[in-house]
């Protein structure tokens, strides 16, 4: 089937939105456009203080600037329609937007999920093989990884699109989600989709739970070694794995709640959905900021030389 041409002659989905209350529609309307706004400043900060501070050359930082890039392409996808949706009443997507939105969303958060794995593998050499952290770490293999990542985001958000070409639609075209959602178009779709949701469950659900899993269990393997490090080092470590480490429970429990289950739509997603992709990508910067002694240092001696 070619992907560009609309199944059975379906130009748009109309989505409902986060809510129908048009006073709410209006306080949120601010609400968005400032955690919008918000994290790509925080994300773009975040990139160029790492790219113009000598001392944040460490590969972890490396790894932080395209999680930064990500994040604020990922809340770039979604977060602006559904911003500029709550100032009207009847809110469409092209169905081209809507594969468009549905990729994106996918590529991006695929990418995420990989950056997050090789910034855990990063700790867990730095901390448990310190000696061969700058072997193991070269810049051409930080490159290589992130070029992974890139790949892995690609290959996974295109068997998504190609699950979503086959389905077929009957005239029943609204969508109660404020955008693209995988589930939300199986729900109004009038093909036999459980078998698809298998499938999507296995493929998105069962590795998100697999993946939270081998990280919890990389943490533990890098706790139980910090016994033989000194007390400066093991504030720093895990200082850094509990930015990391909030940073991924943040996204995997969401994740796994979305796609660990039956093809069904629940009153709950559309909250769910606001909260790994829309607040996310807002708070990763500020943990990582927080937490991370060197981010604030050098983000404070960028700020004063562009003053001075």
């Amino acid at each position: 089937m070619d992907v560009l041409r609309p199944p059975n002659n379906v130009t748009e989905v109309v989505l409902l939105g986060l809510t129908q209350n048009p006073h709410l529609q209006k306080i949120l309307f601010i609400v968005f456009l400032f955690i919008f706004l918000f994290t790509l400043v925080a994300n773009l900060l975040i990139v160029i203080t790492i790219s113009f501070s000598p001392t944040l050359s460490a590969p972890m930082y490396f790894f932080l600037t395209y999680l930064a890039f990500i994040d604020a392409f990922y809340t770039s996808a979604t977060t602006p329609k559904m911003t500029i949706d709550l100032l009207y009443q009847r809110r469409t997507i092209s169905w081209h937007g809507c594969l468009s939105q549905l990729f994106l969303v996918q590529f991006l958060g695929g990418s995420e999920i990989t950056v997050l794995i090789v910034m855990a593998y990063d700790r867990y050499v730095g901390i448990c093989k310190p000696l061969h952290y700058v072997t193991i770490t070269r810049q051409e293999v930080c490159q290589l990884l992130v070029v992974v990542a890139l790949i892995g985001g690609i290959l996974h958000a295109t068997v998504q699109i190609l699950f979503t070409v086959d389905l077929t639609f009957c005239g029943h075209h609204v969508m109660d989600h404020f955008m693209c959602d995988f589930f939300s178009l199986l729900d109004i779709a009038c093909s036999h989709t459980h078998t698809l949701g298998m499938v999507v469950a296995a493929n998105s659900g069962a590795m998100c739970l697999l993946i939270f899993f081998l990280l919890l269990i990389s943490y533990i393997v890098i706790l139980s070694s910090l016994k033989s490090h000194g007390s400066e080092g093991r504030r720093k470590a895990l200082s850094t794995c509990g930015s990391h480490f909030t940073v991924v429970a943040l996204y995997f429990v969401p994740c796994i709640f979305s796609y660990m289950r039956p093809v069904t739509t629940y009153p709950g997603d559309k909250l769910v959905s606001v909260f790994f992709i829309i607040l996310t990508p807002m708070l990763n910067p500020i943990i990582y900021t927080v937490r991370n002694t060197d981010v604030k240092n050098a983000m404070w001696s960028l700020l004063k030389r562009r003053v001075a």
